[in-house]
């Protein structure tokens, strides 16, 4: 009696999980992932130019078209939206999942006064270490001298980097951070290992700066992890990152130049 092979079965688990992998490298090439190639060959291009790390320049928030306010605003404007995109296909792609989409990241409107203060805790704790940490790394020739802002002065240059820094915030929180983790818990990834990979990736993107800019932004992305953690929620962590850009955006616009504990290029 002939015995026919039994039919074969996909495994839904093992192929959601490709799925979910797939998803996840995609997002991230087309956002911080393609970033930290751009910061690692920036670095390279740095360490390869003659000279110290501190005598070359990172500039985060220049003129797209000197000498001309109205295309350079337009150009600043086109790029803070472009760069939101991937936060859109983060929400949407959480949405189809069958999620609230950003909500279930803990990015809403919800809590705003647990948001704001537990932001402005961890942004006055990581602020003051962060900007020893530069100066000491910047000292020992570990980094370049961070430019925050090469803006012209026009009525849009403040508001521009307020944009800039809330851009900033929300992309990297909520890609970096809760997306991520998100997706990595879902893949079976162990709590520490999350915990590096986050991190890791959020240093790579600001390895142009520097290994300062590395090491740095890496133990930040570590206790932004832990607070993730802790508070299930984004919300804190986009408001914190979001004062420590304008802050030193802003604070650079004002002080360079005027106080010697300052560098500039």
């Amino acid at each position: 009696m002939r015995v026919e092979p039994e039919p074969v079965v996909k495994d839904l688990r093992e192929e959601s999980r490709g799925y979910l992998r797939t998803e996840t490298l995609l997002v991230l090439a087309l956002s911080l992932g393609a970033s930290g190639v751009s910061a690692l060959i920036s670095f390279i291009g740095s360490l390869t130019k003659p000279g110290g790390l501190k005598d070359q320049a990172a500039t985060l928030n220049g003129s797209y078209a000197p000498g001309r306010p109205w295309l350079d605003l337009s150009w600043q404007l086109f790029g803070i939206a472009s760069a939101l995109v991937p936060v859109l296909l983060v929400a949407h792609l959480l949405t189809r999942e069958g999620a609230p989409g950003l909500r279930t990241l803990g990015f809403d409107r919800t809590r705003p006064l647990f948001d704001l203060s537990r932001g402005a805790l961890v942004a006055a704790g990581i602020g003051s270490a962060g900007l020893a940490f530069y100066l000491a790394a910047r000292a020992t020739g570990f980094n370049l001298t961070v430019v925050p802002e090469a803006l012209p002065d026009v009525w849009w240059k403040f508001p521009v980097l307020i944009l800039s820094a809330l851009q900033n915030s929300v992309v990297e929180e909520a890609i970096v951070l809760a997306y991520l983790l998100r997706r990595l818990d879902q893949l079976g990834w162990s709590p520490t290992a999350s915990l590096l990979a986050s991190s890791a990736l959020r240093g790579s993107y600001h390895l142009y700066q520097g290994i300062g800019g590395f090491i740095g932004n890496m133990v930040m992305g570590m206790v932004f992890v832990l607070a993730y953690r802790r508070w299930g929620r984004v919300g804190p962590l986009v408001v914190a990152h979001a004062l420590l850009d304008i802050v030193a955006f802003g604070g650079y616009a004002l002080l360079a130049g005027k106080v010697g504990w300052l560098p500039t290029p």
